[in-house]
């Protein structure tokens, strides 16, 4: 591939052809996606890096982007690093990575920059285009219904449209919104048959006509009290009575009040212009990934975007350019040939009707059965890589024959049976032809699927988190609540039930929805339980009283729902205050079946759920007490480890005391004698030296003496010589013997010394040898003292 590439205007560089050596070029116009574009290819084809690659491209020529993942991997456009350096790559490079290669991190990191260093260079792609990138276009990583990344309020804000809207567009909008939101709550129906459809559609429709936002909680608030008095042509009390209309608010209240819905309300308002423009008219990538959501989740997320997208749409003027993109990777469950979910039928609108405003889609998929005919018809752009079976080449050949009656199918079947990785065929309606290509080398670092955690490091620093809150404008919504839908009479409680009323003195704010005074009241159950944990091996018997309070109360009421209350019986009274009302229940609370299958709920729950941890040193055979702090604990298995050490070295110590008393006795002993050498072997020494003086003399001073008299002389003078060496050999044997001993007495010493230092550290050890120990609870061990029925005031 070339060093310098020369990339003509209003074109994006793709890759190079296959049939050149990669030496020549391939651009895509990127005016040809305003008439959209479908890209397909198996696992493992290269389908998710062409995808970035074309974004990348679109973001350099300046135009904005909206990017729907489903399956996670697009939040690799934000790890673009200008200076392809170790250091900007060894966050993104794991300890098992690095360990797999038999490097540290900061060699894997170095050795990857040089791998995606070395690649882009050979596209002619250098750092001061990943640079200009950086400087063309902000990047944002959204994630709706989680504070990983950017939180996005999708449904906390049913704002009105910002300009006047054809009413057959606004209410597509609606119906999207409607069907998904209906889906969350397990609410199956059609625009056309379903009343609580109906009911939703009308009510938002009536507050957007009036130019007034919306919010989730004011929904509620107007289900059960209408600003409608009819439907079509019949009363909205006959069409959908009143106590119906509770169970439908009770539970898209319950998504309101559950902890994991309240992440759908936080983060900035969807707002499309935001996400595609900075305040300063910066086009951005606005990534949002929906791999942490389920598939009813993801559904509501693509269809209200689409819709709000198609809103926005309608408000631009014309335009033969690409003026912004859709990207949406993994489109399978979608647009499906067969089903119709709240996602096709805007995706199906773009498709129809986005290229006259210069926006274009393109829809990524492993499989081209996975997307509806009418779909693949409306686009004009293909970009085919590897399939996987006959049948999906197939549906490739009809959708091209419908978009383009003058394609060669037969040659593109050739071409697509011949691709390799990374290969593409790519067919445009407005092009001279099918054409082969390699896709270049990605400016983005493709290391797959981001944790939740990657995702919050990437993001900590963006703007948008920093962002204020809006506030719902319906004025009309101030008097709903609660109270609307109440009756002056208390329901029938099962027979037998205790029934009491919160003081207003009690502090239970754990349940949100209580305001202390009103006079309507919801049912909430209060559960008090005795629990013992009880575990020999651990000498432990401890018992814990659990209070919960389980509120608001359904058909599908589960112990799992249980916020812990501190409660006493000063919090409970009898009676209720003068002008109680009470809100109309959806549990059964008038039968005995439901308190006892929620009593074997807390029971089960509790069984499973609850434990208590203490700390175990099985070495010592040690447990910690309940409410001892792990600092404690440790010191107290350090005082019993020293203890048993200081046993077990007197246990060694006397071992070894006999054979080092033993080998000291005969170090004395050796030395006692050789001191008794010693003074031997001096005398003799001197004998020796007095004797053979004495001989000479004679002989040379003394008078006559016969030959036989001076032999016998000479003769005790040798004898006492010898005598003098052989004392003198004792001697050194014996002070051998001394160095012996003395050698093995110091080797005792040194090896005891060796086993008291090997037990000092084993018993350290065993002193730091601390876990912890779950214990759990036996069935038998939980006794429910009550489960009783408190009507608690709450927001009205």
């Amino acid at each position: 591939m070339a060093k310098q590439i020369e990339i003509p205007k209003g074109r994006l560089y793709m890759g190079g052809s296959p049939d050149k050596g990669m030496e020549e070029p391939v651009f895509i116009k990127s005016s040809n996606l305003t008439t959209h574009g479908v890209i397909v290819g198996m696992t493992g084809s290269g389908k998710t890096g062409l995808g970035i690659i074309l974004l990348e491209e679109l973001l350099l020529s300046g135009r904005p982007t909206l990017i729907l993942d489903p399956k996670g991997d697009m939040g690799n456009l934000l790890l673009t690093f200008p200076k392809l350096s170790g250091g900007e790559f060894k966050p993104w490079i794991s300890e098992s990575e690095a360990k797999k290669e038999g490097v540290s991190v900061d060699e894997l990191a170095d050795k990857t920059a040089g791998f995606w260093k070395k690649g882009l260079a050979g596209w002619g792609i250098t750092e001061d285009r990943i640079a200009a990138l950086h400087k063309k276009a902000d990047f944002s990583l959204y994630t709706p219904g989680s504070t990983a990344g950017i939180p996005l309020n999708i449904v906390g804000s049913l704002k009105a449209p910002k300009k006047a809207s054809h009413v057959e567009l606004m209410r597509d909008e609606i119906e999207g919104f409607v069907t998904s939101l209906l889906a969350l709550v397990g609410v199956q129906g059609d625009a056309i048959s379903s009343r609580e459809h109906i009911l939703l559609a009308n009510l938002i429709e009536h507050a957007w006509k009036n130019g007034q936002d919306l919010d989730l909680p004011s929904l509620v608030g107007q289900i059960q009290d209408p600003p409608l008095r009819k439907l079509g042509v019949i009363d909205i009390d006959s069409f959908f009575p009143q106590k119906d209309r509770r169970k439908l608010a009770l539970k898209i209240n319950g998504l309101l009040a559950s902890p994991s819905f309240a992440t759908w309300m936080e983060g900035p308002a969807l707002d499309i212009d935001k996400l595609l423009y900075t305040e300063d008219g910066k086009p951005k990538a606005a990534i949002l990934s929906m791999a942490h959501l389920s598939d009813e989740e993801r559904q509501f997320v693509v269809t209200l975007v689409l819709s709000k997208m198609i809103t926005w749409m309608r408000t631009q003027p014309g335009s033969d350019d690409l003026k912004a993109l859709i990207y949406m990777d993994e489109v399978f469950g979608f647009v499906p040939p067969t089903k119709a979910p709240p996602s096709k039928k805007p995706i199906l609108t773009i498709l129809k009707q986005a290229r006259a405003f210069g926006l274009g889609m393109v829809l990524s998929t492993q499989n081209p059965v996975d997307i509806d005919y009418k779909a693949l018809s409306n686009t004009g752009t293909w970009m085919i890589g590897r399939l996987q079976t006959e049948r999906d080449k197939a549906r490739l050949m009809d959708g091209l024959s419908a978009a383009d009656g003058g394609t060669d199918t037969k040659e593109i079947e050739r071409l697509i049976s011949g691709l390799g990785k990374r290969q593409f065929m790519l067919h445009s309606t407005k092009g001279s032809g099918p054409q082969l290509f390699g896709t270049r080398w990605a400016m983005s670092y493709l290391r797959g699927p981001m944790t939740r955690d990657e995702i919050s490091k990437i993001t900590a620093d963006a703007p948008e988190r920093n962002y204020e809150p809006e506030v719902a404008t319906l004025a009309s919504t101030a008097g709903s609540g609660a109270s609307d839908s109440a009756s002056s009479v208390m329901p029938d409680v099962a027979k037998g039930r205790a029934t009491y009323f919160l003081h207003p003195a009690a502090d239970w704010r754990a349940i949100k929805d209580i305001k202390s005074g009103s006079r309507t009241f919801a049912p909430a159950v209060a559960a008090r339980v005795k629990l013992l944990y009880d575990d020999t091996k651990a000498d432990l018997r401890h018992t814990e009283e659990w209070e919960a309070v389980i509120y608001p109360l359904s058909q599908q009421t589960s112990a799992e729902d249980a916020v812990p209350v501190d409660y006493d019986d000063r919090d409970l009274v009898p009676d209720a205050p003068d002008g109680a009302s009470f809100e109309m229940p959806d549990a059964p609370i008038h039968t005995v079946s439901y308190f006892k299958g929620l009593e074997k709920d807390l029971k089960e729950y509790l069984y499973r759920e609850r434990t208590v941890t203490v700390y175990a040193n099985k070495l010592l055979k040690l447990y910690s007490r309940i409410g001892e702090s792990r600092e404690a604990f440790e010191l107290r298995c350090h005082k019993a480890a020293e203890n048993l050490e200081d046993e077990a070295a007197a246990k060694l110590r006397t071992k070894y005391e006999k054979r080092i008393k033993r080998t000291s006795d005969m170090l004395e002993k050796a030395e006692d004698r050789l001191e008794e050498l010693r003074v031997d072997h001096s005398s003799r020494k001197t004998d020796e030296l007095l004797s053979g003086v004495g001989s000479v003399l004679g002989m040379f001073l003394g008078g006559r003496k016969s030959s036989r008299g001076m032999a016998a002389d000479l003769r005790r003078a040798s004898s006492k010589r010898k005598q003098t060496r052989t004392s003198s050999q004792r001697m050194q044997s014996a002070s051998n013997r001394v160095e012996e001993k003395a050698e093995e007495l110091e080797d005792l010493e040194n090896e005891l010394a060796d086993e008291l230092l090997a037990l000092d550290l084993e018993w350290e050890e065993k002193g730091q040898a601390i876990e912890d120990l779950e214990i759990g609870l036996e069935k038998t061990d939980i006794t429910i003292d009550d489960v009783a029925l408190v009507w608690v005031p709450v927001k009205d």
